[in-house]
């Protein structure tokens, strides 16, 4: 079994990158918009490319939380769904990983 302290520390590398982004990112959106109406056209698209990703950067943030919060109740590599093994080529994949390849694809599916 992949060795949890190394997985720990790679995922809290990630997690401190992905707020690291999500602080520019909010950051940006923050930023008043331009008096120019054609500006602020292109400016509102961005803004809407950018409320995109900080949404898919806080799901990212949450599975990598509840991926750290299972290594320290002693429950990473199971899967949340099943119980069985998640499996080790999928968790050196996905660390983050919460379901077996099985009950993942039984839920993309749905």
């Amino acid at each position: 079994m992949t060795d949890l302290s190394t997985v720990k520390a790679s995922l809290e590398s990630r997690l401190a990158e992905l707020k690291g982004r999500v602080e520019r990112i909010e950051a940006d959106l923050a930023e008043p918009h331009s008096a120019d109406f054609a500006e602020q056209a292109t400016e509102r698209e961005d803004d809407d490319a950018l409320e995109g990703q900080d949404a898919l950067l806080g799901r990212e943030i949450t599975a990598i939380k509840a991926a750290l919060g299972r290594i320290e109740d002693g429950s990473y590599g199971e899967c949340t769904r099943c119980g069985e093994p998640v499996g080790e080529k999928r968790l050196e994949a996905y660390p983050e990983a919460a379901l077996c390849i099985s009950c993942a694809r039984e839920l993309e599916q749905r």
